[in-house]
C-alpha cells in the first residue's frame, strides 16, 4: 500500500464534506383522517338527533313518520286477508306478506315503532291481543256447534291500526242472503260471538263491506257500491244488538269490488267479505 502523499507547504488543504442524513420512521398519512374524522362526528350527529327525536315526539307522530317512509308496504299489508285456514291470519313474528316473498324477512315491527321506554307497546303487546282475542273467539264457537262450522271463514290480522277481522264468504257460507243486505241467521250468530269478544277490548271500530265483480241489479240506481255500504251498516246494527255502544264506531265504508281478495278471479265469493277493525 502507498504510503500517503505529504502536502506542500503552500498546498491548500482538502476541503471538508458535511454529509446530512435524515432518517424517516414512516410516511406522510396525509388528509384521509380527516374524513374520517368527519364521517364519525356526522354519524354522532345523526345518532342524538335520533335519540331527541325519540324523547320529543308523540308515540303517533312516531307512528305517523314510521309509515311516511314505508307507506306502500303498510297499505298492502292492511289489504292482505293473512292466511287461510283455522281463524287464520298473519303472525307478526312471520315475513312479510308483500311481493317477492322470499327477499322479505322484516316483521310488522320495522313499521311499527316502540315507545319511549325501548318497550315494544305495539310490537308484542299487539301478538298478545290478537293471540288472546283468537282464542277467547276460539271458545266462543267451540261451544256452539253452529259456529263451529264457520271457524274457517273468521280471520284475524294485525295491521298498523289494530287488529282486523274479516269475515269472508265461501261456496257454503254466506254473510248475507244473495243480492240483500239481510244477514243469514249463521252470520248473525257470529257477529254476536264477535261482539263479546271485543266488548272488553279498547278502541274504536270501523266496518268496511266489499262485494265480488258481479254487478248487483237490485233496483234503479243501485249497485255495489251501495250494496258494499249497505251491509256494513247491517253489520254495524247487528253489533249494537248485540251490546256494542254506539258510540264505539268510527265510521263504516263500502268499497265495492275494488280491494279483491282474490284478485285472479274477482267473481271468487271469497271476495264478498266483513271487515271489522278494532282501531289501537
Amino acid at each position: 500500500m502507498a504510503a500517503p502523499q505529504k502536502r506542500g507547504r503552500n498546498e491548500p488543504p482538502p476541503p471538508i464534506i458535511v454529509r446530512k442524513i435524515t432518517v424517516v420512521a414512516a410516511g406522510h398519512h396525509g388528509g384521509a383522517w380527516k374524513v374520517a374524522y368527519a364521517d364519525f362526528v356526522t354519524a354522532m350527529m345523526a345518532f342524538f338527533l335520533l335519540l331527541w327525536l325519540l324523547g320529543a315526539t308523540t308515540e303517533k307522530q312516531r307512528k305517523g313518520i314510521a309509515d311516511y317512509f314505508t307507506p306502500t308496504l303498510v297499505k298492502m299489508k292492511e289489504e292482505s286477508a293473512g292466511s287461510n285456514g283455522l281463524l287464520g291470519g298473519s303472525s307478526i313474528t312471520d315475513a312479510d306478506n308483500y311481493p317477492h316473498r322470499g327477499g322479505q324477512t322484516g316483521t310488522r315491527a320495522i313499521t311499527i315503532p316502540r315507545d319511549a321506554t325501548g318497550g315494544a307497546k305495539e310490537g308484542g303487546s299487539a301478538l298478545h291481543r290478537v293471540t288472546d282475542m283468537r282464542q277467547r273467539l276460539e271458545a266462543k264457537m267451540a261451544a256452539s256447534e253452529q259456529l263451529r262450522q264457520l271457524k274457517p271463514v273468521v280471520r284475524l290480522v294485525p295491521t298498523s291500526e289494530g287488529v282486523r277481522i274479516d269475515l269472508v264468504d265461501d261456496a257454503d257460507f254466506s254473510m248475507f242472503e244473495l243480492g240483500t243486505t239481510v244477514l243469514t241467521a249463521d252470520a248473525t250468530a257470529l257477529l254476536g260471538a264477535i261482539a263479546d269478544t271485543v266488548r272488553g277490548e279498547p278502541g274504536g271500530l270501523t266496518i268496511r263491506g266489499h262485494t265480488d265483480a258481479l254487478q248487483w241489479r237490485g233496483g234503479p240506481g243501485l249497485n255495489n257500491w251501495s250494496l258494499s255500504a249497505g251491509r256494513a251498516e247491517a253489520t254495524r246494527q247487528a253489533l249494537m244488538r248485540d251490546g256494542l255502544g254506539e258510540a264505539r264506531f268510527r265510521r263504516i265504508e263500502g268499497v265495492a269490488d275494488r280491494e279483491p281478495l282474490i284478485a285472479d278471479n274477482p267473481g271468487d265469493p271469497r271476495n264478498r267479505r266483513i271487515s271489522i277493525l278494532l282501531m289501537n
